[in-house]
């Protein structure tokens, strides 16, 4: 079967057996993380009623004609039984929109594809570059035509989030919003049960300094460097990983969280989530070989870039504000070569509401001669400077060391990540950072 790449605004009629056969709708973006709705739209372009906004608390329509799809190699998706889907609803329109801060124009790469048993039919790719301050999205749409289901790529645009949405397609926004959150704990469960006591260890560490109903959003960011084969071959950057997306989990509800790559270069890759989880780091490292050179300056800039575009990763003389802070776990083996910039990095980030928990792997070589300078008992000395860097506006930056990754328990690992964060917060929101 030959893939239709589509464009924005263009049609594809779908043949009679696609229409009476299960088929299914796959949409990938990398770069930001996305809540993904499906609305059941009558004539009038209205929603059909609040049971056909199709979304993880509400997984199935009426009919049984829309469902939300089992996690798969798309990351989100629906299956659609065409024939079961009946009036008044004469749409089925597929959306994305940015959970906080963000907008559409931060996204890497991203597709909505539709495929059945017999492969790909059609695929419409979409990119940052496409839009601007968008926060949502509708990305494509399967609609009724003299009796037929086409389908169109779509690809507008919405200055809000999923409220914009809600209120495009006439539904009320207070009934959403005070909807039930999504039982995370049960997703957990079922998709992903290695994280359950994680996830509860991770509560534990957070209520013991008050932040037990605390969101953020949570970033890692790896040392992809020559040096680091053994701890990925073993799978302890692997376990790693998924200690911090079960911190992830308990800061925000979309069970996923942002994964940067750095050596010599730096690669933003596809969120880490409960549906991608298992062999993700292995993924990482066959797409993305182990590098020469360190460079955890150029890591900053990009997770800077990322998160507040505006800036550009680029000086900052004034605080920024967001809804919400960034924790960002920054994990290496070695040093840096580029020292200068990370400093400068570092105090620019301090105008951000970005907090950097930087932890080093393995025993650094300890020099009697250089026992009297400062920093010199320590198993990592650049990291330690960072953490205690002049110059910037707050103390946005904590350390620590470990022989290995899996050096301590969970509950000890926790309480480490969990160390100078709280004190951050309060100076962050002290200077206007956050609300």
């Amino acid at each position: 079967m030959t893939t239709v790449q589509l464009l924005r605004g263009q049609r594809l009629p779908l043949a009679p057996d696609l229409s009476s056969a299960p088929l299914q709708a796959g949409l990938s973006a990398q770069g930001v993380v996305l809540d993904v709705v499906c609305f059941g739209v009558d004539a009038a372009g209205k929603l059909a009623g609040e049971p056909w906004m199709i979304f993880f608390n509400q997984p199935a329509s009426p009919c049984g004609g829309i469902k939300l799809a089992a996690p798969g190699s798309d990351g989100h998706g629906f299956v659609f039984d065409l024939a079961r889907v009946a009036a008044p609803v004469e749409r089925i329109v597929i959306t994305a929109s940015i959970d906080g801060a963000g907008t559409m124009a931060q996204l890497g790469s991203g597709y909505l594809r539709l495929f059945n048993g017999a492969g790909e039919i059609a695929r419409f790719s979409f990119a940052g570059q496409d839009f601007t301050t968008e926060k949502s999205l509708m990305l494509g749409e399967l609609y009724r035509r003299d009796g037929q289901w086409r389908f169109l790529a779509n690809g507008q645009g919405f200055g809000g989030g999923l409220d914009a949405l809600v209120r495009h397609f006439g539904a009320d926004v207070a009934s959403v919003e005070t909807a039930p959150k999504i039982d995370l704990e049960k997703r957990i469960a079922k998709q992903a049960p290695q994280l359950v006591s994680l996830v509860k260890s991770a509560g534990v560490s957070l209520a013991k300094v008050g932040l037990a109903t605390h969101r953020a959003q949570v970033c890692l960011v790896l040392d992809i460097s020559a040096s680091m084969s053994k701890l990925y071959r073993s799978g302890q950057v692997q376990a790693f990983a998924e200690r911090i997306l079960a911190l992830g989990c308990k800061f925000d509800d979309d069970g996923q969280i942002d994964v940067f790559l750095f050596g010599r270069k730096v690669h933003h890759v596809q969120p880490m989530g409960l549906a991608n989880l298992a062999g993700y780091v292995d993924g990482l490292i066959a797409r993305h070989p182990l590098e020469g050179d360190t460079r955890y300056g150029a890591a900053v800039e990009a997770v800077r870039q990322h998160y507040f575009p505006d800036g550009g990763g680029a000086a900052r003389t004034a605080p920024v504000k967001a809804a919400l802070p960034v924790y960002v776990m920054f994990v290496t083996d070695g040093g840096t070569s580029d020292q200068p910039f990370t400093e400068r990095q570092l105090r620019w980030a301090s105008h951000e509401p970005i907090f950097w928990q930087f932890m080093g792997i393995g025993k650094g070589r300890k020099s009697k001669a250089k026992a009297l300078a400062r920093f010199a008992d320590s198993d990592f000395p650049f990291l330690e400077k960072l953490d205690e860097l002049d110059g910037r506006l707050v103390d946005n930056a904590n350390y620590f060391s470990v022989a290995t990754p899996d050096e301590h328990p969970d509950h000890v690992l926790y309480d480490l990540l969990m160390g100078e964060y709280p004190d951050w917060l309060k100076l962050a929101r002290q200077r206007g950072m956050l609300n």
